[in-house]
């Protein structure tokens, strides 16, 4: 007992010591000497023990998908400033622009995927990963359900749900088939790695079967023709490497077919690589002639059966069959199915996206963002804020606006409305002020009427950014910088003016960054459309793409596989193995 009180005595001086104070309690007992000594410093005493259990909760961040736009939100996020948790039906990166090259084994399906965990374990802070499918999004009680879709083990399904204060959408599309009949049963689509593998093992499945016996040479023509519908760039891409992989590779092993191969692109439009500039389209259509890839423009198919193609040709206004031995589906993208149902909930179902301001916030959903495919910016017309725009101008109240005026709301009119810079670029103007003068360019005022007339022909500007790696991967960066900042900037806000009531917006509008695009047409040649009306094409061009997809793999393994792939078709040339 008497042992006791002394330790309860020099434990009641220790507590009565001020911070940052040293003891050094020695004392002896009766049992035996004894030294005990302890520093005392801020947060290790029961008072700020107090103050840490005080200490606010993490935000909890739900993070659904690991593609482009996932990815790249995940790679910039100060994971110390939220609890987050990242939910995807597969447990890696792809990096979808070359898998078009792993159809063919140009590029081998493991050099282009990079695991999740391996993305994340580079972190500072923890951020943990469910691979499991989200299958309902519960805006009212801030929930998604879940379940794990595990093709082994002695639970392939399990249900879960997580809470979240904030969710993002990251989830991607999938492929879009206009609800044609037969495609989703007899069609090859390219979204995934799994697509790529797939159509890998029906092309060599294809040329060995022409290969067995007794099989007629109509038989074999239709075994060996390789029909790609869409003429955009995912499909144009394939169609190419198709075109490398047979010439420099399967006529070699497979000589008594070589005449009987045909691929035809068939392409509902008037020309293929309809988004790319005019000269890159021309140019991919007469390499195409040339390398004998068959091209069906103005053709829309209507139908799909396990060895008949139908289409409708615009031309004679006919109906057209086509046999075929494979079917490569790229058209577009559709909406999922889990984004489908939550744009129910919140009155976005008569569109085919998810709509998003511009600051990449669901509308009528303060906590939810959507980025990537599965979202689009719906950007605000200028013409629904003339009137603000003019009231804030307009300092003096006198109902006319001039031009010195207009130079103070003019930065903010910039940021806030991306098209207005459009539209000076498109009609030569080098500044918002040209607007407001006359035709010998002198400064005049206008009242409310002549600036709406001004500015009507604004909006005309406003496009739809592409379903594209790029914006996905931008808007991914974009949204995390706001969340890395949000505390700061809500004390502090750096955006544009709010036209529409007082003070500023929180960050600036996320505004996307074209650095142009590629279109890899065969035989070493490669087009490309840069920034600043820039067209290049050729073999000088396929050197520049190397370059820039081996810069843009996501970490030094699978920027390593790549480059070791290209060296090793080179030397050793393409596998045609169904592995």
């Amino acid at each position: 007992m008497k042992n006791f009180s002394i330790f309860k005595t020099t434990a009641k001086v220790f507590n009565d010591y001020p911070t940052y104070s040293r003891i050094l309690f020695l004392f002896t007992v009766s049992s035996g000497g004894m030294v005990a000594y302890s520093e005392y410093q801020t947060g290790r005493g029961p008072q700020n023990i107090e103050n840490k259990h005080m200490e606010p909760k993490k935000k909890k961040m739900v993070v659904l998908g690991t593609g482009w736009a996932g990815i790249s939100f995940i790679k910039d996020l100060d994971p110390s400033i939220y609890d987050v948790k990242v939910v995807s039906p597969r447990n890696y990166f792809a990096f979808t622009p070359l898998l078009p090259s792993v159809t063919c084994g140009t590029v081998e399906a493991r050099s282009v995927v990079e695991p999740i965990r391996n993305i994340l374990k580079k972190r500072t802070g923890e951020i943990k990963f469910c691979e499991a499918e989200c299958t309902k999004i519960d805006l009212a009680n801030k929930k998604i359900h879940c379940k794990s879709t595990f093709e082994n083990g002695p639970v392939p399904h399990r249900d879960f749900s997580l809470e979240f204060d904030y969710l993002v959408i990251a989830v991607g599309a999938q492929a879009n088939t206009f609800n044609t009949p037969g495609v989703s049963e007899h069609c090859h689509f390219l979204k995934e790695v799994e697509d790529a593998q797939r159509i890998r093992r029906s092309v060599i499945d294809c040329f060995e079967q022409a290969a067995l016996p007794d099989l007629s040479e109509e038989e074999k023509r239709k075994n060996l023709h390789f029909v790609v519908v869409g003429g955009g760039p995912t499909g144009v891409e394939f169609a190419a490497e198709l075109h490398d992989y047979i010439v420099e590779d399967l006529v070699k092993l497979y000589p008594g077919v070589k005449e009987l191969v045909k691929i035809t692109v068939i392409q509902s439009g008037d020309h293929i690589l309809n988004t790319f500039d005019e000269r890159i389209s021309m140019f991919a259509e007469k390499k195409f002639s040339r390398d004998g890839i068959e091209l069906l423009t103005g053709c829309r198919v209507v139908n799909v059966s396990d060895n008949l193609i139908t289409m409708n040709v615009k031309a004679i206004g006919k109906v057209h069959d086509v046999p075929y031995g494979m079917v490569v589906w790229s058209t577009g993208v559709g909406t999922r199915p889990i984004v489908r149902d939550f744009m129910e909930q919140i009155g976005q179902g008569h569109r085919h996206v998810l709509a998003t301001d511009e600051w990449l916030r669901v509308k009528g959903c303060d906590d939810v963002f959507a980025i990537g495919d599965c979202a689009s910016v719906d950007q605000r017309k200028i013409i629904d804020d003339i009137t603000m725009i003019f009231a804030a101008a307009d300092k003096d109240k006198s109902g006319t606006l001039s031009v010195q005026e207009f130079q103070d709301v003019i930065d903010d009119i910039l940021v806030r409305y991306p098209q207005v810079d459009l539209y000076l670029k498109s009609h030569h103007m080098k500044d918002l002020r040209d607007l407001l003068r006359d035709a010998e360019g002198n400064e005049m005022e206008v009242d409310i009427e002549g600036f709406k007339s001004a500015l009507l022909h604004v909006d005309s500007q406003m496009k739809s950014l592409p379903a594209t790696a790029q914006v996905a991967a931008q808007q991914g960066i974009y949204l995390s910088r706001c969340f890395n900042r949000l505390d700061e900037c809500k004390a502090n806000p750096e955006g544009p003016r709010r036209f529409r009531g007082s003070g500023r917006h929180t960050f600036l509008p996320f505004r996307y960054k074209h650095f142009g695009q590629f279109a890899p047409l065969g035989g070493e040649q490669t087009a490309a459309e840069l920034p600043g009306d820039w067209v290049s094409m050729g073999y000088s061009t396929q050197w520049l793409w190397y370059s820039v997809y081996a810069s843009k793999q996501v970490s030094w393994r699978t920027r390593t596989l790549v480059v070791s792939d290209w060296i090793r078709r080179s030397i050793f040339g393409r596998d045609s193995s169904r592995i």
